[in-house]
């Protein structure tokens, strides 16, 4: 059973849920029957002392959590299910009462999807952002794909140079005690790239190679290592090698080995043509993006913090999970970064807050339009889908649930809502 209150917090409600005293004793038993083998009783082979003699030692309450533990999730989602509410954050649970031959009632604090109230999303002024190619572009381009293909050579005649890659072995210490994470051996550094604190690569620049010689930095206020931040540290350093990038001449040659053309000016011609494409859609999204600022501005709506909070969370493992896939853990990010979990929580927030109002503006959009999605459009993104994970469609079909489906269903509104936004602002 389940009783819904409206808290004061706008977009709050909490769920008082009960559980009839019959079911929660069965919990409890399934505990006891859980955790028997664990407990030793005097005068009791191990596992076979009866519930009565450990409740009599431990207390009655003594399989009280792990029963609850145990109804929670499920009691919660049907509890969720039969409210009808929209809940878009995950619960804050209490216990409310619990007891021998009694009701279990707990309580479920959550957040609910707000209310939209659209302002202006027809005909909206966005600036127009050119599509157009230039010939620096394509210059640019070439600088680029020129400089990938340079090859490093060994430089002996000359000090380091910005620009240079130096091979260095540096120990860090903090009033002349070596610290920990500061000791690195032929570590390959690229002169300008900033990748290292402070000043620290300029300091590289004029020496030679064999050349010892201290590097004197101050740890950024807010670094990770909260015993170093803000501190002055001094990384004695020993310069083994130097190398820099040779780059090939941009001609027919480099054309002809970096695409499938004979000529410089036909790889031109066809970088234009993908650069054109790139600005294109790029000219596209600054609108759309541009379109929903403004008609997200223009809307009114009270996000509860909770969803907030989800959202964020969200988007905090995507994150480390993106880190993870390009062969980096999540704590060397943060020791390159100098943050720390919840530094970057606190920065990834407005972002999930945008996402969200995004969200929601376009969902009121689609509502307010009347746009809906056909049984052929939600299959048409199943079958998008599947070749996105590389599986068999038929596969993925039986996977889908019906509630999924609905969710694929909201996004092919949403994106019908985005088009119909973009298609009807006006460029200035």
């Amino acid at each position: 059973m389940v009783k819904v209150e409206q808290l004061e917090q706008k977009n709050m409600v909490k769920l008082i849920i009960t559980v009839g005293a019959d079911e929660f004793e069965k919990a409890v038993e399934r505990a006891y029957q859980k955790n028997k083998n664990r407990i030793d009783i005097q005068g009791f082979r191990k596992g076979k002392a009866p519930r009565s003699i450990i409740e009599k030692m431990y207390g009655e309450g003594v399989f009280f959590e792990d029963a609850a533990n145990e109804l929670i999730p499920g009691e919660y989602s049907k509890a969720a299910e039969e409210s009808g509410l929209k809940i878009v954050s995950r619960p804050g649970i209490d216990i409310v009462e619990i007891g021998k031959n009694k009701e279990f009632v707990f309580s479920a604090e959550v957040a609910v999807k707000p209310e939209v109230k659209l302002g202006a999303y027809k005909g909206v002024e966005v600036d127009k952002v050119s599509a157009e190619v230039t010939d620096e572009d394509i210059e640019n381009e070439l600088k680029k794909v020129q400089d990938q293909n340079g090859r490093l050579i060994t430089v002996e005649d000359r000090p380091v140079q910005n620009g240079d890659t130096a091979n260095i072995n540096f120990e860090g210490f903090k009033d002349g005690v070596p610290f920990e994470g500061g000791k690195g051996e032929n570590h390959d550094l690229v002169i300008g790239s900033h990748t290292f604190i402070d000043n620290f690569e300029d300091q590289i620049v004029g020496h030679s190679v064999g050349d010892e010689f201290d590097v004197n930095v101050t740890f950024p206020e807010d670094y990770t290592a909260k015993e170093l931040a803000g501190q002055p540290a001094v990384f004695k350093c020993k310069l083994n090698s130097i190398k820099t990038k040779e780059l090939p001449a941009i001609d027919d040659e480099l054309a002809s080995e970096v695409s499938d053309f004979d000529t410089l000016d036909e790889y031109k011609a066809d970088i234009r043509k993908n650069l054109s494409e790139q600005k294109a859609k790029q000219a596209k999204q600054a609108k759309e993006d541009a379109v929903v600022d403004i008609i997200a501005d223009n809307a009114e709506m009270d996000i509860p913090e909770p969803m907030i909070d989800m959202e964020a969370e969200q988007m905090f493992d995507d994150f480390a999970q993106r880190i993870k896939s390009q062969g980096l853990s999540i704590e060397m990010y943060y020791s390159f970064t100098g943050l720390d979990e919840d530094k970057l929580k606190e920065q990834i927030r407005p972002q999930a807050a945008k996402r969200i109002k995004t969200r929601l503006v376009l969902e009121a959009v689609a509502q307010a339009e009347g746009f809906t999605a056909s049984d052929e459009e939600v299959d048409e993104e199943i079958k998008k889908m599947a070749e996105s994970y590389q599986m068999e469609l038929e596969k993925l079909q039986g996977l889908i649930t019906d509630k999924e489906k609905e969710a694929i269903r909201e996004d092919v509104c949403v994106t019908k809502a985005l088009d119909f936004v973009r298609d009807n602002a006006v460029e200035k």
